[in-house]
């Protein structure tokens, strides 16, 4: 007994978005029977899966070219399809579509994790009713052929998304529709959407989810894949010499020729300015070289016709296997970076592949760990500020106290600002971390009217103009808070950017701030840099001072570093002073002030009143 073909309504679309019980008797009674029909059936390949309870029978409703129906049970990841899906679709077959998973793996990568938002709800945060349901509706790039396919459609995804009273997804319903020719509106909107704007190609955000998807799907299958970063040597140069107009051609150019190496169904999308990322499908480690070696050739060959004359480019890439080498996102662009980095180091147009460093795991787990509690101690108000006095020389007086960032653990212990601010740099996050610190302190400075402090900053604050605002705004620009306020840039800061730091120390000195070098002479900067910068303090790095009573050497450099300090009306500083005969070792140098337990040990700025006066 079989169903007789129903004839298409104007309501398809409504009758799936419905509950079954809503369906008209005779389909109804159609479903029915054709249920019972296919339950002795073993066979499922080509004939649709069937799910028991569903009164689900759409032959004839939808029987156009262009669309077709579904009903998805989420808790068997079971599909059951219109007669038509194999047709409308494209696929080989009805297995390659009787499940959710597989499925999915023909959408395209870059557009699997919004298809699962948009119908399981968290692009908008809905939670769909039991009863009801929630309606959904995505645009998707479909490849019949598979990931490695050059077939493609894109197909409009409407239906319905059901839940239990828990909120579990229990099955969904819908139809789906062939929107090539029907929405070119649409399909230039998403282009645009996804990709980058200069190359054409993916950005930054499809490139990661279209990651995501190979990850998930190499996880599940086994089956290896491949991730490339491939960086453009030369940009900086040709930037520099012809204008940024040609360095974009150039990276175009790029683009298209990379593009044009690729197999059918990979990847690729731009991660940053001169880099891209490629994603290869059923790649192992020889099929990765090789495919990194036609890349190589082909940027190393092309002429670039530019708008200003004919150039050259050449690329460096790192790769590295999926999932072998990285489970996740963010391990595949790390390891890939590192790659890149490598072979940037070995040669500047050449390959290398990823290889684990001894340790390096437990180094980033740990910089993870470190990330995770300054992120939690931050928004916890954890960062705690410590007061260590820094006193006059000849009379051990208090001048004035540095102020020493620790972070304070939810046991209680404590964590020194040395352990934790390089890898907050690393990661961006020093500016969270500067920006507390300075708030901190200017309100320690309004507690107490007579207190000096001096602040320690990073050394990418000085390329941070919104610290330089904020000092302005918490200080209210009253020089009653900020001429009580010392400013200690590291030497470092001085030698990546003199210039830079020179318009930093300006606005500090208008702004009526005192400005002191921090761990003078672990670096390299000449003492010229000292008369360019207008600093008020040298500060002499410890490690000349904390051996001084037994290398008379490390005097020499004290008393040179202190007559040009002197001349140029600078006051200095000596860090880690542990004992009275290096105390008198000091004095006999002319140094102005002194650091170090010897003269006080850090206590915390709570805790100020009641230690210092």
């Amino acid at each position: 007994m079989s169903a007789a073909p129903l004839s298409k309504p104007a309501g398809a679309a409504s009758l799936l978005q419905s509950d079954s019980s809503a369906l008209p008797a005779a389909t109804e009674r159609a479903a029915s029977d054709r249920v019972m029909m296919e339950r002795g059936s073993t066979e499922r390949a080509d004939k649709g899966v069937h799910l028991e309870g569903e009164a689900f029978d759409l032959v004839g409703i939808l029987s156009g070219l262009d669309e077709t129906a579904y009903i998805w049970d989420l808790v068997s990841d079971q599909i059951m399809w219109e007669s038509n899906a194999v047709k409308v679709l494209g696929v080989r077959g009805q297995r390659t579509i009787a499940t959710g998973a597989e499925f999915r793996f023909q959408v395209a990568p870059e557009h699997a994790r919004r298809r699962d938002d948009a119908i399981f709800g968290a692009e908008r945060g809905l939670e769909p009713s039991p009863s009801t349901g929630r309606p959904y509706r995505i645009h998707y790039r479909f490849t019949p052929g598979g990931k490695r396919s050059d077939d493609s459609l894109w197909l409009e995804d409407r239906g319905r998304l059901w839940t239990d009273v828990g909120g579990r997804p229990l099955r969904a319903r819908g139809i789906i529709r062939i929107v090539d020719e029907h929405l070119e509106d649409e399909q230039v909107k998403l282009q645009r959407t996804d990709n980058d704007e200069l190359t054409g190609q993916l950005n930054r955000v499809r490139l990661t989810e279209a990651i995501a998807s190979v990850v998930s799907r190499a996880k599940e299958t086994r089956q290896s894949a491949a991730f490339l970063m491939v960086a453009i040597n030369n940009l900086a140069t040709i930037n520099e010499s012809f204008g940024f107009d040609i360095g974009d051609e150039v990276i175009a150019s790029a683009a298209r020729t990379l593009k044009r190496k690729l197999r059918g169904g990979d990847t690729i999308g731009r991660y940053s300015s001169n880099k891209f990322g490629i994603v290869l499908n059923d790649c192992g480690p020889g099929a990765m070289r090789i495919a990194a070696d036609r890349f190589l050739k082909a940027i190393r060959n092309t002429v670039i016709e530019t708008s200003a004359c004919q150039l050259s480019a050449t690329v460096s890439m790192g790769g590295l296997l999926i999932p072998d080498q990285a489970t996740n996102v963010q391990e595949v662009v790390s390891c890939a970076l590192q790659a890149l980095d490598a072979a940037k180091h070995r040669r500047f147009d050449g390959f290398t592949a990823y290889e684990p460093k001894p340790g390096h795991a437990t180094v980033r787990q740990r910089n993870i760990q470190i990330a995770d509690e300054v992120t939690a101690a931050l928004d916890q108000h954890r960062m705690l500020l410590m007061l260590q006095p820094i006193v006059d020389a000849t009379t051990l007086d208090v001048k004035h106290y540095e102020c020493l960032l620790r972070m304070e653990k939810l046991d209680g212990s404590r964590i020194s600002a040395g352990d934790f601010i390089p890898v907050a740099e690393q990661l961006g996050m020093a500016h969270l971390i500067d920006r507390r610190t300075l708030e901190m302190t200017v309100e320690l400075l309004k507690r107490h009217p007579e207190i000096r402090l001096a602040l320690n900053v990073s050394g990418l604050t000085p390329a941070n103009h919104e610290w330089l605002v904020a000092l302005h705004q918490l200080t209210g620009g009253r020089r009653a808070l900020t001429e009580r306020l010392i400013i200690e840039i590291t030497e470092t800061a001085v030698i990546s950017d003199i210039d830079q730091t020179i318009a930093f120390v300006d606005t500090l000195k208008e702004l009526g701030c005192k400005v002191a070098i921090d761990d003078f002479g672990a670096g390299y900067t000449s003492f010229k840099n000292l008369k360019l910068l207008a600093i008020d303090m040298v500060k002499i790095d410890g490690a000349f001072i904390k051996n001084l009573a037994a290398d008379p050497q490390d005097l020499v450099f004290i008393k040179a570093l202190r007559d040009l300090a002197s001349s140029l009306g600078m006051e200095t500083v000596a860090e880690w002073v542990q004992d009275q005969e290096t105390v008198d070792i000091l004095r006999g140098a002319g140094i102005d002030l002194l650091q170090g337990y010897f003269c006080g040990e850090p206590v915390k700025a709570s805790e100020f009143g009641n230690t210092y006066k």
